[in-house]
């Protein structure tokens, strides 16, 4: 027993030694922009090679993690509207927290991730060519429209729930609860219609 106790132990050792421990490498601050002179951001556009993290807060302030102005990328907050766009190589990441953000458009290649709980009353999230979605909501109305190839994935609950998508869109509502759902089919074949 002492000796099979002892042979545990030295396999042990070799093998956490043979492992590479790695480490997350720090943020280069030179490259995170802040952008705290923005205000009233109620809907959100996105476009190109972009990826989006959205979060509330009670002050609205926008990070972007790239030299985006040396990058031909564009941050431009007017009237409530936030336009993001970026078709460069490297994705463009942004963080918005926001405080009454109510609308989501993404269009091209574009990612839009919550971070953390999205609480709202009423939010609207509309995904075009193919992008993608990961949202983890919890709202009173949320109405989701998923055209060309975007992709949704949503997680959480709402009350009422209005989901339209093309035959070509992909989306995972299986934990996502809803008390009242309504499901819009567009562009679907007339066999996959019959079962609606």
């Amino acid at each position: 027993m002492k000796k099979l106790f002892l042979s545990i132990i030295t396999v042990s050792a070799l093998a956490l030694g043979a492992v590479n421990f790695t480490y997350a490498a720090p943020v280069n601050s030179s490259a995170e922009t802040t952008l705290t002179n923005v205000s009233n951001i109620s809907k959100i556009e996105v476009r190109g090679n972009v990826t989006l993290y959205i979060s509330d807060a009670s002050v609205d302030q926008i990070k972007v993690y790239n030299k985006y102005y040396s990058e031909s990328a564009v941050v431009q907050n007017k009237n409530g509207v936030l336009n993001i766009a970026s078709y460069g190589r490297e994705k463009l990441v942004v963080w918005v927290s926001a405080n009454d953000l109510r609308s989501v458009s993404a269009y091209d290649n574009a990612e839009v991730k919550s971070f953390g709980n999205l609480l709202k009353i009423e939010f609207n999230v509309d995904l075009h060519d193919n992008t993608s979605a990961k949202l983890n909501l919890d709202t009173y109305s949320v109405a989701i429209s998923v055209s060309d190839f975007a992709k949704a994935d949503l997680t959480g609950s709402a009350n009422e729930f209005s989901l339209s998508r093309e035959f070509a869109a992909s989306v995972n509502n299986h934990n996502f609860k809803a008390e009242h759902f309504a499901d819009n089919k567009v562009n679907f074949p007339a066999d996959d219609m019959a079962g609606i």
